[in-house]
């Protein structure tokens, strides 16, 4: 703070995931999951958050969550809590902090194109992974970057509570996949 000043912007973008089956999920293994993906999410929006309210001054915090947060995700039960725990906390804190002019927000990607995703499967990976996309692709890093870069800037002054799904139309689809033979659409693959 002393070099840099005061934090305005925050952007709490870490987390981890594991398969975990409902009835194998260990203690251990839950608590790995919440600490991973939504304690975080309170420490750092704390430290954050009082030192603008000290100082008086608005800001922006985002939470980059998931689609997993908003679905059903069979096997992944302890993930899809705890990103769901990420989407009501920010709307918490989004009225908690509205008072102090500090925007508070959550970006929800789905399949995203990561550095690490494209060395596991490759070009085959990204195309079977489209098919299940409406956009017909994953999405790529830049375009949950930009999203961001819109939250924290002053072109959405209005904007707090909100989680933005950066997923190619996946939450819109609601289960609904499109189908090349028929090019229409159907519940299920």
């Amino acid at each position: 703070v002393a070099e840099l000043g005061t934090p305005t912007i925050l952007v709490n973008n870490a987390g981890g995931v594991f398969s975990s089956p409902l009835l194998e999920t260990s203690e251990n293994g839950w608590d790995a999951l919440y600490r991973a993906n939504l304690r975080h999410v309170l420490l750092c929006t704390q430290r954050v958050a009082r030192t603008m309210v000290a100082a008086g001054l608005p800001g922006s915090i985002m939470s980059v969550t998931s689609i997993e947060g908003v679905r059903a995700a069979p096997g992944y039960a302890a993930y899809a809590a705890a990103k769901a725990g990420v989407i009501n906390y920010t709307k918490t804190a989004a009225l908690e902090l509205a008072p102090h002019r500090i925007r508070v927000n959550a970006i929800a990607p789905d399949i995203t194109m990561t550095e690490g995703l494209a060395a596991l499967g490759g070009a085959d990976a990204s195309a079977a992974m489209g098919a299940v996309v409406p956009w017909g692709r994953p999405g790529h890093v830049d375009e949950t970057a930009g999203v961001a870069v819109f939250l924290a800037s002053d072109m959405s002054a209005y904007i707090t509570g909100q989680t933005l799904h950066v997923d190619g139309g996946t939450h819109a689809a609601a289960g609904w996949y499109h189908n090349p033979q028929t090019g229409t659409y159907q519940l299920g693959p």
